[in-house]
C-alpha cells in the first residue's frame, strides 16, 4: 500500500492527510460567499466560467452558517463525529474589504467543530492587508490557501483570458509559501491547443513550488460560456477519457509523494454541460485511475528524482 493512503490509492489522498493530521475524519463545506472576481469586474472573465466554480452548489444569497448548518446536519447524520473545514469556494474569496473577509471568515471559524477553512482565490487579488490577516489566521486555525492557475503555459493563459501569467502566478505562491500559508494549486487538463508536454511541464513546474496541494480538473464546456462559441466555431480537440487518464497518471508520478491530491477529475453540473459527457461519470474516471496505476505498477513520485528536473 502507498504510504500516503488508506485505501487502494497510489497517491497522496486528501483523507489519509487530514486523518493524519486531524486524528478523525474531515469534511469540507464548500460555501458560497457571494464574493465576486476581479477578472469579471476587469473584463470578461476566464472564457470557461460561468457564475464562478460551483456557483450552483448553494444558494449565494443564503446566510453562510445557514449554508453550513443544512450540509452539516446531513453529514452528522451518517458520521456524528467527524470534523469539518469551511471552503469558501465560489468565485475570489479574498475579493473583499477586509472587514468583509473577517465578517464572513470568522462566522465560519466560530462554529462548532470548524477546524479550519479552505479559501479559494486568485493570485492578484491578494492585497498586503489581506495577507497579514492571513498569516494571523494560520495561526489560529489550519488554513489553506487555494489558488487558481490552470496552465503554467502563457499562450494558454492569455488565450482562456485568465487575467495573469505564470511570473505572477510564481510570486504570489513564493510570498504564501514564504509567509508560511499552506498552498493548493488548481490545473486544467485539455485547455485548447495544449500538448500533453504541456500539461506535465505544468505539474514539473509546480513541483519546484513547493506547493502542498493540487486539484487536477478536465476542461469541461459549459453553455452560455465563450469557451461553448469558441468550440462551435472553432472546434479543438478535448481529451478521451482515456487520453485524460494517461495523463493525470503520469502528473502524478511528476509529482511529489508530500504533495497531497485533493482531486483528479472534474465534477461539471450535467445541466450546464456540452462536452466532454463521459465527465458525469466521476468514480468511473476515478476507478478507472486506481486499475490503470495498478496495471502499469506505478506511484505518485515515482519519476521525481530521474526525470523531473
Amino acid at each position: 500500500m502507498f504510504q500516503y493512503s488508506l485505501d487502494n490509492k497510489r497517491y497522496h489522498t486528501l483523507n489519509y492527510y487530514y486523518k493524519n493530521y486531524f486524528g478523525q475524519k474531515v469534511f469540507k463545506v464548500s460555501l458560497n460567499a457571494n464574493f465576486s472576481c476581479p477578472n469579471f469586474q476587469n473584463g470578461s472573465g476566464c472564457i470557461f466560467c460561468l457564475h464562478g466554480s460551483n456557483d450552483y452548489d448553494t444558494e449565494k444569497n443564503n446566510d453562510l452558517v445557514k449554508q453550513f448548518q443544512e450540509v452539516k446536519d446531513i453529514l452528522e447524520k451518517k458520521w456524528p463525529n467527524s470534523l469539518y473545514i469551511g471552503y469558501f469556494q465560489a468565485n475570489t474569496n479574498t475579493y473583499a474589504p477586509l472587514t468583509e473577509l473577517q465578517k464572513k471568515y470568522e462566522s465560519i471559524l466560530n462554529l462548532d467543530k470548524v477546524v479550519g477553512l479552505s479559501i479559494a482565490t486568485r493570485c492578484d487579488a491578494i492585497s498586503d492587508d489581506c495577507l497579514d490577516y492571513l498569516v494571523a489566521l494560520n495561526k489560529k486555525t489550519h488554513l489553506t490557501i487555494e489558488l487558481g492557475l490552470q496552465s503554467s503555459k502563457d499562450a494558454t493563459l492569455k488565450l482562456i483570458n485568465r487575467g495573469h501569467d505564470w511570473h505572477s502566478f510564481v510570486a504570489c505562491a513564493q510570498k504564501l509559501k514564504k509567509s508560511g500559508l499552506r498552498v493548493v494549486v488548481h490545473i486544467i487538463n485539455g485547455l485548447p491547443y495544449e500538448t500533453k508536454e504541456d500539461m506535465l511541464t505544468t505539474v514539473k513546474l509546480l513541483n519546484a513550488l513547493d506547493i502542498d496541494g493540487i486539484k487536477i480538473h478536465m476542461l469541461h464546456i459549459l453553455k452560455n460560456t465563450p469557451l461553448e462559441k469558441m468550440y462551435l466555431e472553432h472546434p479543438f480537440h478535448l481529451l478521451t477519457k482515456e487520453e485524460y487518464i494517461d495523463i493525470v497518471i503520469d502528473q502524478l508520478r511528476y509529482l511529489q509523494e508530500k504533495i497531497v491530491i485533493h482531486r483528479i477529475t472534474g465534477d461539471p453540473n450535467v445541466q450546464d454541460l456540452v462536452a466532454p459527457t463521459w465527465l458525469v461519470k466521476k468514480f468511473g474516471v476515478l476507478n478507472d485511475i486506481d486499475k490503470e496505476m495498478v496495471k502499469r505498477n506505478v506511484y505518485q513520485g515515482d519519476l521525481v528524482n530521474t526525470h523531473s528536473k
